[in-house]
């Protein structure tokens, strides 16, 4: 009897053991599992980021194969495809997120923006449209001007223009776009005015300064405005000038200012040099 009960209490001792051991290596494997997917989540943020554009694409891509639900992964190459000025591939990339369970507001508006690169306006406008009022973010606003502008309805610009400014800390790239909307409407003053705004809010966007140079060419204001500005910057301004003043029958302006910015800028001023030439031949 006893020898019975000592081979029960070993066969339940070595049962013990075993689920013991069983445990302690499923532990141990969801504690490496645990450990890639937070790897995998910084490898992916690293990607999206800091990466070279073409290698993040690569990155996601192979990532996906055999995981192409994985929308994470999906609306990764998307935005990377984005990134790598591939517009067209971003598009289809776009609309695979948004075809996938788990699918976001902000993934459509992903779609619209890659559909506003491609030049393909209509698309972008029914992307939107399906985006409902109650998702307000600045990104969503900044495309809504955007593709107003291109139809051309501009009190609906004006007021989609109005709330992305007021939905980010920094606008300066927002306002820019906003004057050259004014701008095109010749609406010249108000697209001085808030290319000054933009500049203020950022005073490296020579985009902007260039822009408020052209606005006010076109009013035949012909003096640089008061704004930070190295010597390059400077002989560019000076030539965008000159050619606002020409384009506007101002020739004899125009030439002196082309001449300035020769003698304003460090280097050979190429372009200055070419126009004057041009001028004088003419």
């Amino acid at each position: 009897m006893r020898q019975v009960f000592l081979v029960s209490a070993c066969l339940a001792g070595g049962f013990f053991l075993s689920a013991c051991a069983n445990d302690d290596a499923g532990t141990v494997e969801r504690a490496f599992q645990d450990v890639n997917v937070v790897d995998e989540t910084d490898l992916n943020d690293v990607m999206l980021t800091a990466a070279d554009p073409n290698e993040a694409v690569s990155y996601f891509t192979r990532s996906l194969e055999g995981n192409a639900d994985r929308i994470d992964l999906q609306r990764g190459l998307a935005i990377s495809l984005v990134r790598a000025k591939r517009n067209i591939e971003a598009v289809a990339s776009w609309k695979k997120v948004n075809a996938l369970p788990g699918a976001t507001n902000a993934d459509m508006v992903g779609l619209a923006d890659a559909l506003i690169r491609t030049g393909a306006w209509d698309a972008a406008k029914v992307a939107l449209d399906k985006v409902p009022p109650t998702h307000e973010t600045f990104r969503r606003y900044r495309l809504e001007a955007m593709v107003a502008d291109a139809n051309k309805e501009w009190e609906k610009s004006d007021s989609f223009y109005e709330i992305a400014v007021s939905l980010t800390t920094r606008p300066a790239g927002v306002m820019n776009n906003w004057g050259y909307s004014k701008l095109t409407r010749g609406d010249y003053g108000d697209a001085e005015r808030l290319f000054g705004e933009a500049i203020r809010q950022d005073q490296s966007l020579f985009t902007a300064k260039n822009n408020l140079v052209l606005a006010r060419g076109a009013q035949r204001n012909y003096s640089l405005p008061v704004i930070p500005m190295g010597q390059i910057e400077r002989a560019q301004l000076l030539h965008t000038m000159a050619l606002a003043a020409i384009k506007q029958g101002d020739v004899s302006t125009g030439e002196g200012l082309l001449r300035e910015a020769i003698s304003t800028h460090p280097q050979h001023f190429e372009e200055a040099v070419r126009a004057l030439r041009a001028l004088e031949g003419a």
